[in-house]
């Protein structure tokens, strides 16, 4: 049990994180702009570079994104209020579809729902423009600021797809969820709001595929097939209690986490969550409420007890992908979970295969021994469930 979540953990941990193949600092713009601040962005690719006249409170600004592509859009914004796209003022670039040139514009934006309808800032923008080259996408602008505001400024910055010419809505996790701070053009400083929320995130996602994701299937192998070797009972039940347990717990540590992420959850990854935590609670019941085996009730519990356990073993698996797609932290992470479960698959098939040829010689060998399993004074009592596979 604890060498599948050290197998978790140990593969999640050791993803590596994409590096990025340029700073800004060392940058050189084909028209020959030159910028005497500028900071690496840390995600979507991105880096912003500026000059700032406090005289008049003027800032010369680049936002640019490496890897860019005809079929998206980019924007860099500023929020007067808070670090988040919903009521900032931004500037947006596109490649026109129709004549292949760089379209910008200005977009006051109210709410995430909106797709970037152009508009009138707070704040002056005497101009604008936009360039694409070499899989690089640029948006060039001069801002009128007010006095005092370019010193902490909360900015925004995001790509999205193009649909039918005009900007569409950019994805609300990974990466496109991270792409908030602060930033002074007076000093250079800035810093990033979605490191906390981040870790929180990366923090939930590791909890719940290693509870819901691995240990729950690895104690349903455990029930399975290690109760065919005689040799194995009873430590086979104390093992599968022991490792259902085990997730259960770690698993509400992991739905706490996401509780706490609120709003940034979609809602059907939430209402997995949820449903996840109720049949857990249910099997924990389960156990408490568990009757002696040659109890009248005991096929009944077999029956509630096996149904749910596999239905929140397939529902584990589907939202830990759900849970992926949202964090979208690269392919790395879905790929060592696939091998977990491939590991989990071919071992299941391995024991299903020794299990069955035990369970069948052992049948064969009773048989020609004059009785049957669970045979008494000539009458056949055979439980399967108590002996064989179930």
């Amino acid at each position: 049990m604890w060498t599948a979540a050290l197998l978790c953990c140990t593969i999640l941990a050791a993803l590596p994180t994409p590096g990025r193949s340029q700073t800004c600092s060392s940058y050189s713009f084909s028209s020959n702009a030159k910028f005497t601040s500028c900071v690496d962005l840390p995600v979507l690719n991105s880096y912003l570079h500026w000059n700032y006249d406090q005289t008049t409170n003027t800032a010369s600004i680049a936002f640019r994104r490496s890897g860019a592509s005809a079929s998206e859009w980019i924007s860099w914004a500023i929020n007067p209020s808070k670090p988040q796209m919903a009521g900032s003022q931004a500037l947006v670039a596109y490649q026109n579809p129709s004549t292949g040139s760089m379209y910008a514009y200005t977009s006051p934006i109210a709410s995430t729902d909106t797709t970037l309808p152009e508009g009138n800032l707070s704040f002056g923008v005497p101009s604008l423009n936009a360039s694409f080259q070499n899989g690089e996408m640029t948006i060039f602008a001069t801002l009128q600021l007010t006095a005092g505001s370019a010193n902490g400024i909360n900015q925004v910055w995001q790509v999205g797809p193009m649909s039918g010419g005009s900007p569409s809505i950019h994805p609300l996790g990974g990466a496109n969820g991270r792409s908030t701070g602060t930033l002074s053009f007076v000093s250079g400083t800035t810093t990033v709001s979605g490191n906390s929320k981040q870790r929180n995130k990366n923090v939930h996602g590791v909890l719940n595929a290693i509870s819901w994701g691995t240990l729950m299937p690895l104690g349903a192998i455990v029930a399975r097939y290690l109760k065919v070797f005689k040799s194995a009972d009873p430590a086979w039940f104390y093992l599968h209690v022991t490792c259902q347990t085990t997730a259960y717990v770690v698993g509400v540590a992991g739905w706490i986490t996401g509780m706490k992420l609120g709003a940034d959850a979609a809602e059907v990854h939430g209402n997995i969550g949820a449903t996840l935590f109720a049949l857990g609670t249910l099997q924990v019941f389960a156990l408490l409420l568990r009757p002696k085996k040659d109890h009248k009730y005991r096929t009944y519990w077999n029956i509630y007890h096996y149904a749910i356990g596999y239905t929140v073993i397939v529902l584990s698996v589907v939202n830990v992908f759900k849970g992926l797609d949202l964090l979208n932290p690269g392919g790395n992470w879905k790929t060592a979970y696939v091998g977990i479960l491939i590991f989990l698959g071919g071992m299941a098939g391995a024991l299903e295969a020794i299990t069955w040829y035990i369970v069948l010689k052992r049948r064969k060998s009773e048989k020609e021994g004059g009785r049957y399993p669970g045979e008494v004074n000539g009458n056949h009592h055979y439980h399967g469930g108590q002996n064989g596979i179930v």
